[in-house]
C-alpha cells in the first residue's frame, strides 16, 4: 500500500468517526482563526485560488467570497462529501480529491494558495515537493498563506518546523508579507516576487 493510500485511510477514518474532528465547525477558537485568515486576505480579490487540505469546508466558506475560482482539495473522500454538503453549489468553488503534494494541479496561474493546518502532516520529502510546486505554480504577486497550530502534536512535524522548512525552499522566490504569532497558532503570508 502506498503512503498516499495510508494517509487517505487515516483521514477517512477520522471523518468517518466524527462529523467535526478538531471542532472546525463548532469551536469559537477555530471561528476566530478562520475569520482572522479571511481578514488578512480580504484586501484583494483572487482570480484563481487553491486551498490544500480543505477538510469539511469550513474555511472554504470563508475563502469563497474572495475568489473568482477556488479549487479546494483534500485527501479524504469522506471529508469532501461533508464539504459538498456544507458548501452546496457555490459559484466558482470546485472540490476535488487530491493527495497534495504527491498529486497537484497542473495550472500555473494561482494567485492564492492556502495551507491551513496541513504542512505538519508532511515529511521532509513532501515539504520539498510542495516548495517546488509552489515556486512553479504561484504567479508573480501571488500569495501563499500558512496557518498552523504551534503547540506540541504527534504529527511528523511541528507547526513551526514545517513552516520553517518550507520557507527554506521558498525564500529564493517569495517575500514575507506578514508573520504573526497568536497564543496557539502562527499565520504566515508570503508573496511571490
Amino acid at each position: 500500500m502506498t503512503r498516499s493510500s495510508l494517509d487517505a485511510q487515516y483521514f477517512d477514518d477520522i471523518f468517518g468517526s466524527d462529523d467535526d474532528p478538531w471542532d472546525l465547525a463548532s469551536s469559537a477558537y477555530e471561528a476566530a482563526k478562520f475569520a482572522h485568515t479571511h481578514d488578512v486576505l480580504a484586501d484583494r480579490r483572487y482570480a484563481r485560488a487553491l486551498e490544500i487540505g480543505c477538510a469539511h469546508g469550513v474555511l472554504t466558506g470563508y475563502l469563497a467570497p474572495l475568489c473568482d475560482s477556488l479549487l479546494a482539495v483534500d485527501i479524504s473522500a469522506k471529508a469532501l462529501a461533508q464539504a459538498r454538503a456544507r458548501l452546496g453549489d457555490q459559484p466558482g468553488v470546485r472540490l476535488a480529491r487530491m493527495a497534495f503534494p504527491q498529486e497537484a494541479p497542473e495550472a500555473k496561474d494561482f494567485d492564492l494558495v492556502v495551507l491551513s493546518e496541513v504542512t505538519y502532516y508532511w515529511d521532509l520529502a513532501d515539504l520539498d515537493r510542495a516548495g517546488k510546486w509552489l515556486r512553479d505554480h504561484v504567479v508573480r504577486g501571488g500569495r501563499v498563506i500558512l496557518v498552523h497550530y504551534t503547540a506540541q502534536t504527534d504529527y511528523p512535524q511541528s507547526g513551526d518546523a514545517a513552516v520553517e522548512t518550507l520557507w527554506f525552499d521558498m525564500a529564493q522566490k517569495f517575500d514575507v508579507e506578514l508573520a504573526e504569532r497568536r497564543d496557539t497558532y502562527r499565520l504566515d503570508l508570503w508573496t511571490r516576487r
